[in-house]
C-alpha cells in the first residue's frame, strides 16, 4: 500500500508516493461558484408571489380555474417547467404524477380526488437511471386544512420551497450532469405527505436508483417567533438510520457502531460540506431527528422505502405566520402572507440545494460493498468493490472521533480498492469511502456495514 499523507477537508496539502500532483484531483469545482451566482431573488420573488396569487393551493380546492386553487398551481408550475426546458433544447421531461386518494380512512382528505405532482427530471449523461431528487410542496392549508375555499396562500409554505425548485430547475439546465437530476412541486403534503407517497412508489415501481431527496419546506422565512431574526442559518434534518434496516443490520450496529450514520445522516452530512466548502458565509445546522418534534415531511415517504432523504429549511419559525387563517387578533398579524418572505434568503437556501444536487450529479457512483476490519490491531483497513467507471480519479477514505458529527479526516488513495490507515484504531473512530471525480466532486461518504474476514 502506499503511504499517503494526510489532508484536511477542504485544503489540498500533498501527498507522499504519487509521482505527479496531477494525479490528484482538484478539491473545488469552480462551475459551483457560478451556480451560486445564476441563482435570482428576484425570479424567486416572482414565482412565490405568482403562487401565493393563485389564492388557495390547498389539495382540495379548484382545479378548474385558470387564476384560483390547486389545478391553476400545477399547470403553471408544469408550464414554467417546459418553459425552462424549451430553453435548453428540450433537456426537461415533464409530466404529471398523480395517485388516487380517497376520504374513507383518511381524516385530513374532504372528498376523493386526485393527488397530482409536477416532475421535471434532467436526465443524466453517464447514469440516467440513478437520480437526485430535489421537492418542494404544491399546497397550502389555513387553520382548517379541511376548508379548501378559504384563502391560503402559502407564501412561505410552501411557496419558497416550490419558487426555490424552479429556479433550481432554470440554473442547473444550463448543464450536462451524469446522474439525472429531479425537480418536482409534490402535493397533497398538509393531508398526509400523499404527494411523497406517490412519488416513492413511483420510483420504486420504475426501478429509480435514488441518491437523495433534497425535501424543502419553508426556506423563506428569518423572523423567528422566539425574537431571533437570522438570514444565514438554516436546518437539514435527518434520520439516523433507515427505517427498513434488518435486524439483522440493526444487531450488527450494537456491537460495531454506526447508529448515527445511515444513508439519509450521510447525506445530510454531504449538504453541511458542500456548504462549508462554497457558501462559508451560511451556517448550517445539522439536526438529528427525522423532522421537527412530532411532525413530518415529504422526504419522510423516501425514507419508509429505505431511501435517503432530508428537510431543508428555515433556523427560526414563525407560527403565526403557519397554518391560520389572515387575520388580525389582540394587535397580532396571522397569515402566511409575502410580507413575511424574505426573498434573499430563499435565494441562498436555493443555493444550497443548487450547489449540493451538482456535486451529487456530477459525481462518480457511491463505493459499493465496503468492508472494515482492524479489531485488536493498531491500524485499520478499509476495503471496496473496485469500480471501472472512467470518471473516478480515486477514492476519499475519511474517520471521524465517535463524538464529532462531521467528517474530519481524510487520506486520498487511488489505484487501489483497499488502504490500511496505520496508527489509527478502529474503536476509536468511526470511518467511511467516498468515490472522488476527476472534476473533484465526491460521493456521498459510504459507511461499512461488513467486516473484512480472513
Amino acid at each position: 500500500m502506499l503511504p499517503f499523507r494526510f489532508l484536511t477537508p477542504i485544503l489540498f496539502v500533498g501527498l507522499i508516493g504519487i509521482s505527479h500532483a496531477q494525479d490528484a484531483p482538484p478539491q473545488i469545482d469552480t462551475r459551483i461558484y457560478e451556480i451560486i451566482e445564476n441563482t435570482s431573488s428576484e425570479r424567486i420573488e416572482k414565482d412565490i408571489r405568482t403562487l401565493a396569487g393563485f389564492g388557495t393551493r390547498n389539495t382540495f380546492s379548484d382545479t378548474l380555474s385558470d387564476t384560483r386553487g390547486i389545478g391553476a398551481a400545477r399547470r403553471w408550475i408544469k408550464a414554467e417547467f417546459d418553459k425552462i426546458s424549451a430553453e435548453c433544447g428540450g433537456c426537461l421531461e415533464v409530466f404529471y404524477q398523480k395517485d388516487f386518494v380517497t376520504k374513507e380512512g383518511n381524516r385530513r382528505v374532504p372528498k376523493d380526488a386526485y393527488v397530482v405532482n409536477v416532475v421535471a427530471i434532467l436526465r443524466g449523461t453517464d447514469y440516467p437511471n440513478s437520480h437526485v431528487i430535489m421537492s418542494g410542496d404544491i399546497d397550502s392549508r389555513a387553520s382548517d386544512t379541511m376548508n379548501f375555499e378559504i384563502d391560503a396562500p402559502g407564501a412561505n409554505d410552501n411557496a419558497s420551497g416550490m419558487a426555490g425548485t424552479i429556479e433550481a430547475a432554470r440554473v442547473l439546465s444550463k448543464y450536462k450532469f451524469k446522474h439525472s437530476i429531479v425537480f418536482v412541486g409534490l402535493s397533497g403534503e398538509e393531508q398526509g405527505l400523499f404527494g411523497g407517497q406517490g412519488l416513492a412508489q413511483y420510483s420504486r415501481q420504475k426501478d429509480w436508483e435514488i441518491i437523495g431527496i433534497l425535501n424543502n419546506d419553508m426556506i423563506g422565512n428569518i423572523e423567528g417567533v422566539d425574537g431571533v431574526i437570522d438570514n444565514r442559518t438554516f436546518r437539514i434534518f435527518s434520520e439516523p438510520t433507515p427505517a427498513n434496516e434488518s435486524e439483522q443490520e440493526r444487531r450488527a450496529r450494537r456491537f460495531t457502531g454506526g447508529e448515527v450514520d445511515g444513508i439519509s445522516r450521510q447525506l445530510a452530512r454531504y449538504i453541511h460540506k458542500q456548504v462549508k466548502t462554497y457558501m462559508p458565509e451560511m451556517n448550517p445546522m445539522m439536526i438529528y431527528r427525522l423532522d421537527r418534534f412530532g411532525r413530518g415531511g415529504h422526504h419522510r415517504p423516501f425514507n419508509d422505502l429505505g431511501f435517503a432523504g432530508v428537510r431543508i429549511m428555515e433556523a427560526h419559525e414563525n407560527y403565526n405566520r403557519q397554518h391560520q387563517d389572515i387575520r388580525v387578533e389582540d394587535g397580532i398579524a396571522y397569515g402566511d402572507v409575502i410580507e413575511g418572505v424574505n426573498f434573499d434568503y430563499a435565494e441562498k437556501l436555493t443555493s444550497v440545494n443548487a450547489i449540493s444536487l451538482a456535486g451529487l450529479a456530477w459525481a462518480p457512483p457511491a463505493p459499493k460493498d465496503v468492508r472494515i476490519g482492524g479489531a485488536v490491531r493498531p491500524s485499520t483497513t478499509l476495503a471496496w468493490e473496485e469500480s471501472n467507471d472512467p470518471n473516478i480519479a480515486g477514492y476519499k477514505i475519511y474517520f471521524r472521533l465517535t463524538t464529532s458529527p462531521t467528517w474530519d479526516n481524510f487520506v486520498y488513495v487511488s489505484g487501489v480498492n483497499e488502504h490500511t490507515l496505520e496508527g489509527i484504531v478502529i474503536d476509536n473512530y468511526y470511518f467511511g469511502v467516498a468515490a472522488v471525480g476527476k472534476d473533484g466532486n465526491e460521493s456521498p461518504v459510504v459507511f461499512p456495514l461488513r467486516q473484512i474476514r480472513r
